[in-house]
């Protein structure tokens, strides 16, 4: 048994760093926000609680006055972090080991001092404290559910799926590439998206992601219990926070062909919409270019890209990625497939967390004393 004891924690934490490379990292039994997720990015809460002696500034005062401020502002910060220190029984320089909630209530709230004292700001001190509290969402979200390592492993499965994600498109949607082109040479579908304010073009696209990333989210569950079911073995069941650790691996894995799709979609009716409509087209259509446009030429002919051109475009593809998102759900064969990749590799995962629960077991003296594996 002291054999088994001894190699343990650095198998241990190799294994934990393949779950963080894989983007599964609540595949750590024991993961905390507190001991796992801000205390990885204290370094970087750390530079943004420094840069926010900014928030002393006012920019109706003279440039020698702010710097004043910015420095007042420092020396606040400073002086607050040492009596915050204190106040937990530690001494005034000394940087915590361990970041829980006192410790993110004190990132929200210190900094949203310092407008109050330099100038009585009262609306910077609450956008100071609801930016602080939504960051804090943000580094949770990333560190803590591997979202960049999520999408590194999803980018990479979009490299080398590419192909095929463009020949499941042509298999699965030839009625709706069909439909694509005809309504793409149609004088109403330009008129509508060339007359539209740009901020409604943002709006409309943005209708079309969320709406596609509803129906992507929406049938995420489904997979995942399909995919533990068929990976997971003799190995404990997932708990809920895994099950959504691997639910978001899925869903942004995905969400990446989608967008891979859309743009590749996207490009090809610029090209087409530069050589296919012509100056003459638009003219009898009363489409208005936009306000900017660019004349190229090709093979001895002038070929014009316009604003209203892009627009048309990205109406176009995000038509179709949102039926591609709709697709890839419905249609049998595409989630097969798509599973059937992701499976492969998930196996090898699942298979190292086997392993990695044996260890743990067999280290269990590690746990039972509260120990954290090192890194």
């Amino acid at each position: 048994m002291a054999r088994l004891r001894e190699p343990a924690p650095m198998e241990l934490a190799d294994y934990e760093r393949t779950f963080r490379r894989s983007g599964l990292p609540l595949f750590i039994e024991d993961y905390s926000a507190s001991s796992d997720v801000f205390t990885r990015a204290a370094p970087f809460l750390a530079l943004v609680f420094i840069a926010e002696m900014l928030g002393a500034i006012d920019l109706d005062w003279p440039v020698l006055v702010n710097v004043i401020a910015a420095v007042g502002g420092l020396a606040v910060l400073i002086m607050a972090f040492g009596l915050f220190n204190r106040l937990l029984g530690r001494e005034f320089w000394t940087l915590p080991q361990r970041i829980g909630p006192p410790e993110l209530a004190a990132f929200v709230f210190i900094p949203a001092l310092l407008p109050l004292i330099f100038g009585g700001q009262l609306r910077q001190v609450l956008l100071v404290i609801a930016g602080n509290a939504l960051l804090l969402g943000l580094v949770y979200l990333v560190v803590g559910y591997g979202l960049l390592a999520t999408v590194f492993w999803s980018l990479t499965r979009v490299a080398d799926e590419l192909a095929d994600s463009l020949v499941r498109l042509v298999r699965a949607l030839p009625l709706l590439l069909v439909f694509s082109l005809v309504l793409f040479l149609n004088a109403e579908m330009w008129q509508v998206f060339s007359t539209m304010p740009r901020a409604f073009v943002w709006l409309v696209g943005g209708l079309f992601v969320g709406l596609g990333g509803l129906f992507l989210i929406l049938r995420i569950p489904g997979q995942v219990r399909h995919l533990e079911d068929d990976v997971r073995g003799d190995t404990p069941p997932l708990s809920r926070r895994q099950r959504a650790n691997v639910g978001l691996t899925l869903v942004i894995s995905q969400a990446l062909q989608v967008f891979v799709v859309s743009v590749g979609i996207g490009l090809f009716f610029v090209a087409f919409g530069a050589l296919a409509v012509g100056g003459e087209v638009r003219a009898a259509w009363d489409v208005t270019d936009g306000m900017w446009s660019y004349r190229l030429e090709l093979l001895g002919n002038e070929i014009l890209i316009t604003e209203a051109l892009l627009r048309v475009a990205a109406g176009m593809a995000a038509i179709t990625g949102l039926y591609y998102a709709i697709s890839i759900l419905t249609d049998a064969t595409y989630r097969e497939e798509f599973l059937e990749g992701v499976t492969a590799e998930m196996s090898e995962v699942f298979e190292a967390r086997a392993r990695y629960l044996e260890l743990r077991q067999a280290a269990g003296v590690a746990d039972v004393a509260g120990v954290r594996i090192p890194e």
